[in-house]
């Protein structure tokens, strides 16, 4: 991979806040939280009882992999003092034989993966491991690579060759097993266990009973741990306790506590259901789905296990067809966080997590190495500019947990959630944004995402060195403007660069058009490019969302390319009016507006006086705007209502940053 920093623009903005503001934020939450506190008490030191649900382990892992991304470009000092402090601590609250999980240290000692499918053991150790992977290649220190790599050494000496309930019931270690083993490329154990913990899904006989005794279990163990707690605080009245903060948000009804138990006892809640071959239909919670996608498409690309390859591209294919909302949300079910059937996408109900979304984004760009299609970085750019990106406020300090596409008030930022997975998982991406733009092979370089920055020959995922002869810098004026700037600082040589090297370049399927010239010529592509991609979704089912990553191909510029030369993208960036298919009765007769590769929404405060749910939307009123004092300064669309009542609709991903208010993506058309 090349190296890659993100040098400006949009995408500049976002990291800077994600860096100065939104780490330290985290911090300071985990530790007045107590989450921090416990790897304290794991070690010894301090007094105190241990806080939050047995996997609040991994949202400290998650901030110590974003803090590691973060400081290797910032160098903040403050930020290097807390993540080797915590490196430190982890090393002495680890066990001697690598086994770190402070629930079982501190509550149930001499106890160990117990309710494999509820309780989330294996699921923090990977991001303990993924934190050592990303500390080692962002810093080249190994203190928390080797605290990661006793901790996977105890994993495969307790479960390799185990039968089909040695499994993790919410996927991770699949992949860090799996970055690991990039990094250590002799260590083939760590390769192979992520290969049986993939094979052995789906396989556990009477998953029905077994679903029941270990949620039972679990509550049991909570409910001691209740009593614990409350004998503790009668003990020592004076000993600081850390409360939780409330619950995000959702709608909840019996029917989805209902589906949710039946989900659990037929294995499909967290994909135990069927073998993974067969599993082309995405089912359960919809975090537990993207990372189990995820790390089988990195076993068929790192492992060579490309008989994973179908089943792959079709429960991708039934998720943009039939499962994904407008933003790239997945995740229609409140209460159990997941899919729920066919077309079912209700905006308001929507939960679409943000972490489903970002398990996406890594599943798409698993997707887009192996098999070298635009349809997967054309994805992942829509879900990173609103799926993804709606998670965090302006600030940094405030996020959403869950992500409706309508909202009549109850859905609020927040600076913290008892359940706080999601805001540091957004900090790590981030922080890594610069890996997911370009690629480079024998035959040139492949640009995925469209984001200022600067590329330079870099590292492989092994930490080595990698030579290739390109050196790029990209200017960006999306998601606002669309014009792009590429300009080759360093070509290659040699008699293969003289027959010419490669440019591949995305053409994203939200613009219409687009213009390209290389050195201020313009550039014409061959016209059967554009019939192929007009054509080939002939006689395919339209997707649910409105929004088809499929109608995206890449242009090839092929050339000896030379210092200085310039290409140059003009986007079509008009606005869309998106109407869902028929078959979707919650989006009859209404319409979703887009620009570029951002979707936009009406909220309260910029519409007062207007009902969001009933006005009448004329969309050919509909015109691109600028508001510089803005939410930072965003563009946004004006309209108006068939009544002639002004509209103002702004970037979805900038919602709720003004406090309670109304929202809606999908507004309702003039009766024909």
């Amino acid at each position: 991979m090349p190296e890659v920093r993100v040098s400006g623009g949009f995408w500049a903005v976002r990291r800077e806040v994600n860096a100065r503001r939104a780490i330290h934020h985290q911090w300071e939450q985990l530790e007045a939280s107590g989450c921090i506190q416990n790897f304290r008490l794991a070690a010894g030191e301090g007094q105190g009882f241990r806080s939050g649900f047995f996997f609040a382990d991994s949202d400290a892992y998650k901030w110590l992999e974003a803090a590691a991304l973060i400081w290797a470009e910032t160098r903040d000092p403050l930020l290097l003092e807390r993540m080797e402090a915590f490196i430190d601590l982890l090393g002495r609250a680890q066990m001697s034989d690598g086994y770190l999980f402070t629930y079982n240290q501190l509550h149930f000692p001499g106890t160990r993966w117990c309710n494999l499918q509820v309780e989330h053991e294996l699921y923090c150790h990977g991001h303990l491991i993924e934190a050592g992977v990303s500390h080692f290649l962002a810093t080249g220190r190994k203190n928390l690579l080797e605290v990661a790599r006793r901790s996977a050494d105890r994993i495969v000496a307790d479960f390799s060759g185990r039968g089909p309930a040695a499994t993790s019931g919410h996927e991770e270690i699949e992949i860090a097993l799996l970055r690991l083993y990039q990094v250590t490329p002799g260590e083939r154990a760590y390769l192979d266990m992520a290969r049986e913990f993939i094979a052995r899904r789906g396989r556990i006989p009477a998953i029905g009973w077994v679903m029941l005794r270990q949620t039972l279990g679990t509550m049991r163990r909570m409910k001691r741990v209740a009593r614990m707690k409350q004998a503790y605080i009668r003990a020592h009245p004076q000993a600081p306790i850390h409360p939780l903060p409330p619950g995000n948000p959702a709608k909840h009804s019996i029917s989805t506590l209902l589906r949710w138990i039946v989900s659990n006892l037929q294995g499909k809640y967290n994909q135990q259901h069927t073998p993974f071959a067969h599993q082309v239909e995405p089912v359960g919670h919809s975090v537990r789905f993207a990372y189990l996608e995820t790390a089988a498409a990195r076993l068929a690309r790192q492992g060579g296990d490309r008989l994973l390859l179908p089943t792959l591209e079709r429960a991708w294919e039934r998720m943009v067809r039939r499962r994904m909302y407008l933003t790239g949300g997945i995740g229609s079910l409140p209460g159990m966080e997941g899919f729920g059937k066919d077309d079912e996408l209700n905006p308001e109900v929507a939960y679409a997590e943000t972490c489903a979304a970002l398990g996406c984004l890594f599943w798409n760009w698993e997707m887009a190495q192996l098999t070298g299609e635009s349809r997967y970085s054309d994805l992942f750019e829509w879900q990173l500019y609103n799926a993804a990106a709606v998670g965090m406020g302006l600030e940094g300090d405030t996020y959403l947990y869950n992500n409706p596409l309508a909202s009549r008030g109850s859905v609020t930022r927040r600076g913290w959630y008892a359940v706080p997975c999601c805001p540091s998982n957004l900090s790590r991406t981030l922080a890594d944004l610069g890996k997911y733009i370009y690629t480079t092979d024998a035959a040139g370089v492949t640009v995925h995402q469209y984001i200022s920055s600067l590329m330079e020959a870099g590292k492989g995922e092994d930490g080595a060195v990698k030579k290739q002869g390109f050196r790029l810098k990209m200017e960006s004026d999306l998601p606002w403007e669309g014009r792009v700037l590429l300009t080759v600082l360093d070509a290659p040589t040699g008699r293969a660069a003289a027959a010419g090297t490669s440019i591949k370049l995305r053409r994203p399927s939200w613009s219409p058009r687009l213009g390209v010239s290389l050195n201020g010529e313009a550039v014409a592509f061959p016209e059967m490019e554009s019939q192929q991609r007009a054509g080939s979704q002939a006689g395919r089912l339209e997707p649910a969302a409105g929004f088809d990553p499929t109608q995206s191909d890449f242009l090839v510029l092929r050339h000896p390319w030379k210092a200085g030369e310039v290409i140059e993208l003009e986007f079509d960036m008009s606005i869309q009016v998106r109407k869902a298919p028929l078959r979707l009765r919650d989006h009859r007769g209404k319409a979703a507006l887009t620009r570029g590769p951002l979707v936009y929404c009406l909220e309260s405060i910029d519409n007062p006086g207007l009902d969001l749910f009933d006005l009448r939307l004329d969309p050919e009123t509909c015109s691109a705007s600028e508001a510089p004092g803005l939410l930072g300064g965003c563009g946004i669309i004006r309209a108006k209502t068939s009544r002639g009542e002004p509209l103002t609709f702004i970037p979805y991903f900038l919602w709720g940053n003004r406090g309670p208010s109304q929202m809606t993506v999908w507004v309702r058309l003039p009766a024909p």
